[in-house]
């Protein structure tokens, strides 16, 4: 239990890093929005993830902790929505399509109704 916790630290904080410095290349070199660098990060860590369903073991392993939880858990903000998809659509996709319906109507209404409370 100690061990994974310190993995997904570990991970998370090299994640976290990695997020953080993209995005300020792409701030200060490319463009004055870090939109595309977010995009880009979410493309590249999607892609990490599903190389890792692919070739991890169906045990939570270090692997497990380390990548999924710990740095693509931090350096994307789409990465446990990708994992879970996947992992739904493997055994119903209905639920699947649902799923992925569901999240992106509230997340967008919770942000949009967040910002509405806090004007």
């Amino acid at each position: 239990m100690i061990s994974n916790i310190l993995f997904i630290g570990i991970g998370g904080a090299i994640g976290a890093i990695s997020r953080f410095s993209i995005n300020e290349l792409f701030e200060n070199y490319f463009l004055s929005s870090s939109s595309l660098g977010t995009l880009i990060i979410n493309i590249i860590g999607c892609f990490f993830i599903g190389i890792l369903i692919g070739i991890s073991s169906p045990e939570k392993d270090t692997t497990y902790y380390f990548f999924i939880i710990g740095f693509l858990g931090s350096f994307t903000t789409m990465s446990a929505f990708t994992y879970h998809t996947i992992m739904m659509a493997n055994s119903n996709l209905i639920n699947a399509l649902f799923y992925i319906i569901i999240t992106i109507v509230l997340t967008i209404l919770a942000t949009y109704l967040g910002a509405l409370l806090s004007k």
